[in-house]
């Protein structure tokens, strides 16, 4: 597995990663760290690898798009100076674009969308021991569906940008897509958005498998 003993995990984003983590430090007990992906994460690095002694940190905000990340970047992410940062973000950049369309300031548009987010990886990236981006996603598997297609071509802009930066990449949509074959998408996430405990465990998996996690160990 790429993490090592003692390290610091710190996981920001927006609701998916939220969950109703504990404000204003999403660590400790009484589900600190949320319902989501971020508490079965640390869950399985405590039961399979308690000897690594992984410390947890979620910094997520319901809402939050990357315009909101960059404004609470350093209290949030650099004076946490941890050791591994995930970032997923875009879903409420691409989403205020067709639930309020008329609110125009409300809108990330994929140019800000890909600046900001360069701007703040490639500023954090040699602060941090190793950084993950995982892609926004939209469960719908309709891929003609304009939100979908948004939502890709803003994944698209991460994949881009952990390539530039050599950053470890998770395609959560591709992950989910894989599912929904099987799954309507309203099993997965009522409002195509935000995941059941199944799709929370999907987006676990994902980022599991991309740190070399193994499920078998003993």
């Amino acid at each position: 597995m790429k993490l090592e003993q003692g390290q610091k995990l710190l996981f920001i984003g927006d609701s998916i990663t939220d969950c109703e983590r504990a404000k204003p430090e999403g660590e400790g007990l009484f589900q600190a760290l949320g319902k989501g992906y971020v508490s079965y994460i640390d869950a399985l690095l405590q039961a399979v690898y308690p000897e690594f002694g992984i410390r947890v940190v979620n910094k997520g905000i319901g809402g939050h798009t990357v315009r909101d990340l960059e404004n609470r970047w350093q209290e949030d992410v650099v004076n946490q100076k941890p050791d591994w940062l995930v970032v997923m973000i875009g879903i409420n950049d691409v989403w205020r674009q067709f639930d309020t369309p008329f609110i125009k300031d409300w809108h990330v548009l994929i140019d800000e969308y890909e600046v900001t987010l360069r701007k703040l990886v490639v500023e954090t990236k040699p602060q941090v021991k190793e950084m993950v981006l995982m892609t926004p996603f939209y469960l719908e598997s309709n891929e003609q569906d304009k939100m979908r297609q948004k939502m890709d071509q803003y994944g698209q802009v991460v994949k881009k940008i952990a390539e530039e930066t050599n950053c470890l990449f998770v395609d959560t949509q591709a992950a989910f897509n894989v599912v929904l074959k099987e799954l309507y998408s309203a099993t997965l996430a009522w409002d195509r958005v935000h995941p059941t405990a199944a799709g929370h465990m999907v987006l676990t998996r994902a980022f599991l498998k991309e740190i070399g996690f193994n499920w078998n160990r003993s």
